[in-house]
Parts: C-alpha cells; sequence; structure tokens
C-alpha cells in the first residue's frame, strides 16, 4: 500500500476506532495524532492547553504532520482540529488518501465524553456551530466522504474504497 489513509471529521465522530478497524484489517499501522502527542509530551492534550495554549498544541501537531507524511503503511487518525491548519493537512495528503467521517454533530456529540476535550466544553450548540464551520474545510481536503452506522460498517467502507483505488 502505497498512500497512507488519512480519517478527518469531528472529535467524537469515531476516528481512532474506525482507524483501529482499518488498521487491523488492512495490516498497517493506526497513527492517532492526538494519542502520539499525548506520549510524546508526556500530558494530555488538556494540560497541553491549558499551558501553552491551542497555538502550542497546533505547533506540535503541524511538526508531527510532517513527520507521519514522511512515512508510510499508516493509517492517520487525525484531531478533529488539525484540517483547520492548512499546512498540517496539505502534508499529510501529499502522501494519503483523505475520508472524511461526517457524523450527525448533535448525536456526536449527545454520545461524547467531553471530559480532558478542551473544544467540547462550550456546550452541544457549540459544538454543532463548530461542526458548521469545519464542514467544509473537511469537505475541502476529503478525497471521499463516509457517512456509516458504525465503525465496522465504516472500516468496510474505507477498506474497499482503497482496495479499488488502489488496482491497476
Amino acid at each position: 500500500m502505497g498512500k497512507n489513509i488519512i480519517l478527518i471529521g469531528m472529535m467524537g465522530c469515531g476516528k481512532t476506532t474506525v482507524g483501529r478497524l482499518l488498521a487491523r484489517r488492512l495490516d498497517l499501522e493506526l497513527a492517532d495524532t492526538d494519542a502520539l502527542i499525548e506520549a510524546r509530551q508526556g500530558r494530555p492534550i488538556s494540560a497541553i492547553f491549558a499551558s501553552e495554549g491551542e497555538a502550542g498544541f497546533r505547533a506540535l501537531e503541524l511538526g508531527l504532520c510532517r513527520e507521519l507524511a514522511g512515512q508510510s503503511g499508516l493509517v492517520v487518525a487525525c484531531g478533529g482540529g488539525l484540517p483547520t491548519r492548512e499546512e498540517a493537512i496539505a502534508a499529510l495528503k501529499k502522501n494519503g488518501l483523505v475520508f472524511w467521517l461526517d457524523r450527525d454533530p448533535g448525536e456526536t456529540y449527545d454520545g461524547l465524553d467531553v471530559s480532558g476535550r478542551p473544544l467540547a466544553q462550550g456546550g452541544r450548540e457549540d459544538f454543532i456551530r463548530r461542526y458548521g464551520e469545519r464542514a467544509p474545510i473537511y469537505r475541502r481536503w476529503a478525497d471521499h466522504t463516509v457517512r456509516a452506522k458504525s465503525p465496522r460498517i465504516a472500516a468496510a467502507l474505507i477498506d474497499a474504497i482503497v482496495t479499488e483505488e488502489s488496482e491497476p
């Protein structure tokens, strides 16, 4: 498999879960950008936001994206805000096929554990508003939009698309 598989979408839409299923299914490595940043920094994203603000976090995220773009054989589960930084998503897209996991924002928020998620603290209406702002950005970068009833179905759909696109 040449290109990486890049998963984008709102926090809580299932990127990590779908990514894990897809990585197992295709025998690839999962790179969850938020989890990698937390592991490297030795602290949760909420602590990074508290001490360095969103700008500090986005700088770490950009560095990681540039690093991941130079690798292959990855399923990259991106943090929800990553595509809002053009440099970050553009770096990943150079060596990746981008899938937007598009899920109803109200449904997503209702199933979301907002603890430890700094940008989910504004409540349901704020979350839905943020989705409205980000949807055009996700749409712009996505090679494919996936709407599925479950993570397993989403992984199967992505697998089918990747398989079809990699055939001569």
